[in-house]
């Protein structure tokens, strides 16, 4: 990230609109910082809650003009559409149930849109953003925020580069504990938005941590899933909201794979862990010590690899930031995402071509693929864990 290519295509900052992620929400916070990280937006304008006084009010706290803190979303699209200076890219991290109207409405509007996961709650909402952004030619990029580390890019790079030969397993998991207390009940009296099937999706533990690991394994191993076998459900006896789900998979060239993922593994933390086997080796790689990719070849030592460090391939190189031995992780992974769409964005908006590197961040068909797995392991788990077609056929 040693160059600007926005400030070098456009000759300054791409101006960043933003909906949600006000006072009190922590990926709000994430995006916010991932934006300005590489100095490739400018935000500009805002609503950043549901009421429209404290939207104001923490807008003009983010650094946005009074004039540009606005209380709705249709109203800050409609104003700086209209605006010389008006935003140029939308960022969207709202409950899950508004994704879809407000990435429509920023789309209509000639807005180029960076939209938290997951895409939509339903597959027909995610087919319509699809045909939207296909319709528009508009950038779309989707926070899938873990592909942006470098050691996930170098794994995905490996096994592109045949590495590890033809890929046979592919295990993946999410473990956390924050909902491990059995005395802690879902919450009855205004519960969150996640806990709602309606504003927060069919399933709670599949669309907030779920779709993260689908997307990783898809993104590591080049694979899509084909088929499922789930069961997904609640592991607290009063819980109400989905809590675990596991599944086996079948990809597109035969692999087998394993997923898992929960809230209440009392004492865990933040464990996304993943391993690509193939036929000349494996990889694994863990979120909570992001810098270290380990590889194990059939026949020979295992290899350990780290940011700039002997051996990192383009597209991690690309990603890292710091000179080798130097931590670094989610924030700057989130930047890349941000910094990688920015790319695109000025390369779309100037009739250029952007750094080929730069095209791997997570889009509207990723965000499809995801919904339509998340569909499938429910479907699945309603019919005692038969398998389950989880393609999508655009």
């Amino acid at each position: 990230m040693d160059t600007n290519p926005v400030a070098e295509k456009l000759g300054r900052p791409l101006r960043l609109g933003v909906i949600g992620g006000g006072p009190g929400s922590f990926i709000g916070a994430m995006h916010r910082t991932a934006a300005r990280l590489d100095g490739r937006y400018d935000l500009v304008a805002g609503v950043v809650s549901s009421d429209p006084v404290r939207s104001r009010r923490a807008a003009v706290s983010y650094g946005i003009l009074a004039d540009r803190a606005y209380g709705d979303p249709i109203e800050m699209l409609e104003s700086e559409t209209h605006r010389d200076d008006g935003a140029e890219v939308i960022a969207i991290m709202t409950p899950n149930d508004t994704h879809h109207p407000y990435a429509l409405a920023a789309l209509d509007r000639g807005f180029d849109v960076i939209c938290d996961k997951p895409l939509t709650n339903t597959m027909a909402e995610a087919l319509d953003v699809v045909d939207k952004v296909q319709e528009t030619g508009l950038t779309f990029c989707l926070t899938h925020n873990y592909t942006g580390y470098p050691m996930v890019r170098q794994a995905r790079a490996m096994v592109a580069d045949d590495q590890l030969g033809e890929i046979r397993l592919v295990q993946v998991e999410y473990v956390q504990g924050g909902k491990a207390d059995e005395v802690d009940p879902d919450p009855t009296a205004e519960p969150p938005w996640r806990y709602s099937p309606v504003r927060g999706g069919p399933s709670l533990v599949m669309g907030d941590i779920g779709t993260h690991a689908h997307n990783l394994a898809r993104f590591v191993s080049g694979l899509e899933v084909t088929e499922v076998s789930a069961e997904v459900g609640h592991v607290i006896p009063e819980r109400l909201v989905d809590d675990f789900g596991s599944a086996m998979l079948r990809f597109s060239n035969g692999a087998k794979g394993s997923f898992w993922v929960t809230q209440t593994a009392a004492g865990v933390e933040n464990c996304l862990r993943i391993r690509v086997s193939g036929t000349r080796g494996s990889v694994e790689w863990w979120q909570e010590w992001p810098t270290r990719l380990v590889f194990t070849p059939l026949d020979g030592p295992a290899q350990h690899f780290t940011p700039n460090g002997p051996g990192t391939l383009p597209p991690a190189r690309r990603a890292s930031r710091i000179v080798a031995g130097h931590p670094e992780g989610f924030h700057e992974g989130f930047a890349n995402i941000y910094s990688d769409a920015a790319e695109a964005i000025a390369a779309r908006r100037t009739g250029t071509q952007p750094d080929p590197l730069a095209l791997d961040f997570p889009d509207h068909v990723d965000g499809a693929i995801g919904v339509a797995f998340v569909e499938a392991a429910m479907a699945s788990t309603a019919a005692g864990s038969a398998w389950t077609e989880a393609r999508v056929r655009f």
